[in-house]
């Protein structure tokens, strides 16, 4: 195979060039293979404020590609201390649900059915800029012990089983960041940091912005920031990661190999690294995503190539661009988007899962992903090994599966039942949470920081929420289910409320007798 390192420079500057217009933020594309860095394409600001330029030291948050840098500890400089096949609970015995009886690979490999812990969060009325600590959410989650499924039965993206496995080695005195210094940093010579919260002072940090009604605004976040995202680091130290990687070579392929569901199918996600195929090429990489922040890499192993994306905008279409890059690279077609299924809503014939059919793509349970053809006529399937789909239209009917998991879907059918029957106040007692529902409108939370929905029916007992947490808009399922209403998320699936009367409700003493005389 040829490379062609000039086309592949060529659309990367384009895409940066595109990021610089009009004094906006920006990012950087770099291009290398195990030895060569072949070019950085830089463009857009570093900081709106100072106007600093973005270039090829500025420093980002990595987001989720921190995943598989935590992922090779774990698996190497760990692997004496904890075992993929341990269970949770054996190195966090506070986990007394499900939750615990997860093991190590299953948390980190996205088949576990361990409910996010952002999504929940966001169910239970705080938004995206409340602040939480580590202590406090491991609390939440031994309080919580469901899970979204069966562990091994379906893959579904969710950050909750690297937090926890930070955790266990938290508790043997181990912390990531030290592991960062002493395996990576210092051998190396990176300057990778793992913040644990957003309000961390980390040198040269670029601040992270998302565009609201076409002003640009600082975006920020209160969520702990656990080993499934806190890494920062520059593009060119990120590069030089991935290059040490396809030198190594051992630790890629470890991290690389499909892990598989409970009943032995590959799932194409290994520790913190998924597949996509471009062409006739199987390339390895993972996205990450921020407020504020975007960034992407990709390597093709057998060649030793790769590339490395980061930006400083809410923005980015990160995984498009890294494939345009790459596909340059490599003289691969890009695979182009479409599918045969009819657009519109529809949901499942029996409980709370709806699917919204758009031109291009889908949104299950308020996760969006683009649709291609495959080489089956009239399937529909997308290119992500941690959200694939399968789906094929049979009149009315789409079936297939998501998350390796199967479904069926029918014509969503509104009626005014629906909504009528959840009129009023409910409470999630075990988290001290309230939300109202008055007519098409539901609050969660406390007074001017509460977030709204709108609701919009879906029939037999089911509701889709809209609300937006700052930079994001949220879009979950309520459903009816006897004296219950359960709010669900793709990445979280648990969280129920129950009518506020019968919650212990507050009611008004009775007012003392007056004394005469």
């Amino acid at each position: 195979m040829t490379l062609n390192w000039q086309h592949a420079r060529q659309v990367a500057e384009e895409i940066t060039a595109g990021w610089g217009k009009d004094g906006a933020p920006g990012g950087a594309i770099a291009l290398f293979d195990a030895d060569n860095m072949f070019s950085i394409s830089c463009g857009g600001l570093a900081d709106l404020a100072q106007g600093t330029v973005f270039d090829a030291n500025t420093v980002v948050r990595f987001a989720s590609i921190t995943k598989h840098i935590f992922a090779a500890l774990v698996t190497g400089y760990c692997q004496q201390t904890i075992g993929l096949e341990d269970k949770l609970a054996q190195h966090l015995p506070q986990l007394q649900g499900e939750n615990g009886q997860v093991t190590v690979g299953q948390a980190l490999d996205m088949t576990s059915g361990l409910p996010d812990v952002r999504e929940t969060l966001s169910l239970l009325g705080l938004s995206v800029y409340n602040a939480t600590s580590a202590a406090s959410l491991l609390t939440l989650l031994s309080d919580l012990g469901d899970l979204n499924y069966p562990p091994g039965s379906e893959v579904s993206y969710s950050n909750t089983g690297y937090r926890l496995v930070e955790e266990a080695l938290k508790a043997k005195g181990i912390l990531f960041d030290d592991l960062i210094q002493q395996h990576i940093n210092q051998p190396l010579g990176l300057r990778f940091s793992a913040p644990e919260t957003w309000f961390d002072i980390v040198p040269g940090l670029a601040p992270g912005y998302w565009l609201q009604h076409n002003q640009w605004r600082l975006a920020s976040a209160g969520l702990h920031l656990s080993a499934s995202g806190c890494l920062t680091g520059s593009v060119t130290a990120l590069s030089q990661w991935l290059q040490h990687l396809l030198q190594e070579k051992t630790t890629l392929a470890r991290l690389s190999a499909p892990r598989k569901l409970a009943d032995g199918r590959p799932t194409g996600y290994g520790l913190g690294i998924s597949q996509t195929q471009v062409g006739n090429v199987t390339l390895v990489g993972h996205g990450g995503s921020h407020a504020g922040y975007k960034s992407y890499f990709l390597l093709e192993p057998q060649q030793k190539v790769g590339l490395a994306l980061v930006a400083n905008r809410e923005d980015v279409a990160s995984a498009d661009s890294a494939l345009a890059v790459i596909s340059a690279l490599l003289g691969q077609p890009l695979p182009q988007r479409g599918h045969d299924l009819t657009p519109g809503l529809y949901v499942a014939e029996d409980g709370y899962d709806w699917l919204e059919v758009n031109a291009q793509s889908i949104n299950w349970l308020g996760n969006a992903e683009n649709l291609y053809h495959s080489q089956h006529p009239g399937e529909a399937i997308s290119l992500s090994s941690t959200f694939p789909v399968r789906l094929t239209q049979q009149g009315t009917t789409l079936s297939g599966e998501i998350g390796l998991a199967a479904r069926r879907f029918v014509p969503a059918n509104a009626d005014s039942a629906s909504l009528d029957a959840v009129q009023g106040r409910w409470s999630q007692v075990a988290m001290r949470s309230e939300l109202l529902i008055e007519g098409n409108k539901m609050t969660i939370g406390i007074g001017p920081a509460a977030i709204t929905a709108s609701l919009v029916s879906l029939g037999n007992g089911r509701l889709l929420a809209t609300a937006q947490d700052g930079p994001w808009q949220k879009r979950f399922a309520v459903q009816s289910e006897g004296d219950q209403l359960l709010l669900a998320l793709n990445r979280s699936r648990i969280i129920r409320y129950t009518p506020r009367s019968q919650s212990g409700e507050c009611r008004p003493k009775t007012p003392a007798p007056v004394l005469k005389g």
